[in-house]
């Protein structure tokens, strides 16, 4: 329902979180209608927001019981190979994010932090790669 409320596009899509830790998410989508580009592959849009999912999800964890706001403020995409059946998006900065997220609260200011998730297709090959830039601010 958190898709459904808050992220809608995600939930048309049929987005699933597949595993999540403090350190590693794994945040899949399937090739279907909904999903699909005239060229009989996952769309763009719904691979970018997939991938930033698998890297929010952990940002969220970083502030979860923190005022601090979290902002995209960057984002680059490199896509290997047509986007086919399940891709899964991996992000494993989770330590990264975290210790963005301290050093905001510590400093007081704005911290920065790129990510990169990477999606691979159903035979382990890496479909796509997007790298995320991050933004943690201390609430005042």
């Amino acid at each position: 329902m958190y898709f459904f409320k808050q992220l809608p596009s995600l939930f048309f899509w049929g987005v699933r979180v597949e595993k999540i830790d403090k350190s590693r998410a794994e945040i899949s989508i399937k090739y279907r209608w909904r999903t699909q580009n005239p060229f009989r592959s996952i769309y763009f849009s719904a691979l970018a927001g997939t991938a930033e999912l698998s890297t929010g999800l952990l940002a969220l964890l970083a502030i979860e019981k923190e005022n601090v706001s979290m902002l995209v403020v960057g984002m680059q995409a490199r896509f290997m190979k047509k986007a086919k059946g399940k891709v899964i998006f991996i992000c494993e900065q989770g330590e990264q994010i975290f210790d963005a997220v301290k050093k905001a609260i510590d400093s007081g200011e704005g911290q920065e932090v790129l990510v990169i998730s990477k999606g691979y297709n159903e035979q382990g090959d890496i479909v796509a790669e997007f790298d995320i830039l991050w933004s943690f601010k201390r609430r005042n």
